[in-house]
């Protein structure tokens, strides 16, 4: 089996250029991280009193992992609530379509 192709892709983040391996489907994802974290990163150096490029680095990648699990929480929860509403679905449906007793 060969390992998918993997093409360098340039990314910027403040002033700095990396580059990074990724499949050829993965570029436009990796462009759009890369371009997230670097908006947080920018948006850090406003308000930071020590702007050191790997403290900004580890505040972004705490500030979205945040946000991240943020995100999983309420998604999480998004899918409980519809599991429970699909359960009470289910039941109802259940119930409408049980025979009736026999009129005797």
């Amino acid at each position: 089996m060969n390992a998918p192709a993997s093409e360098p892709v340039a990314l910027r983040l403040i002033d700095r250029e990396f580059l990074i391996a990724c499949a050829p489907e993965e570029r436009e994802g990796l462009l759009e991280a890369a371009s997230y974290l670097d908006r947080k990163m920018r948006e850090l150096r406003a308000n930071a009193k020590t702007p050191g490029f790997d403290r900004l680095a580890v505040l972004a990648a705490i500030s979205v992992t945040h946000e991240f699990l943020a995100l999983r929480k309420q998604h999480s929860g998004a899918d409980q609530s519809v599991t429970d509403r699909i359960a009470a679905l289910r039941r109802k449906l259940e119930a409408a379509l049980e025979p009736a007793p026999p009129r005797g």
